[in-house]
């Protein structure tokens, strides 16, 4: 099993930079696939960032791309999610999600992860 644990959000104004981090534990995380998804306030839960473990690609949504990095660091059991340039159509609860058997091609789906952490809030002012 992986638990998850996010934190790093917070409140800045349009422009800025936020850095998340995800917290892993569990033996199996080096060969889990990581991803960020966030959910708005009265909306549906939407992909942002993935990592997936087979071939170390990453993917990105089309509203997150040029602006955010995933990354991962597999001796702290850490991820990441830097977001720069931020506007404030990026206010959201941001979820770090894990999948152990994740297959590649349902990186934005987020049915497909077993693992999921808190969430953590990240609030852009303009």
């Amino acid at each position: 099993q992986v638990q998850l644990v996010e934190s790093g959000g917070g409140s800045v104004q349009a422009g800025g930079s936020l850095r998340l981090s995800c917290a892993a534990s569990g033996r199996t995380f080096s060969r889990s696939s990581m991803a960020w998804f966030r959910q708005a306030p009265g909306k549906e839960r939407e992909f942002v960032a993935a990592l997936v473990w087979i071939g170390a690609r990453t993917y990105y949504s089309d509203s997150v791309k040029g602006r955010f990095t995933i990354s991962r660091d597999n001796a702290k059991n850490l991820v990441y999610l830097q977001m720069n340039s931020l506007k404030p159509e990026d206010t959201a609860l941001y979820y770090c999600a894990a999948d152990e058997a994740l297959f590649p091609r349902a990186y934005s789906d987020s049915a497909e992860y077993e693992y999921w952490g808190q969430g953590t809030q990240v609030t852009v002012s303009s």
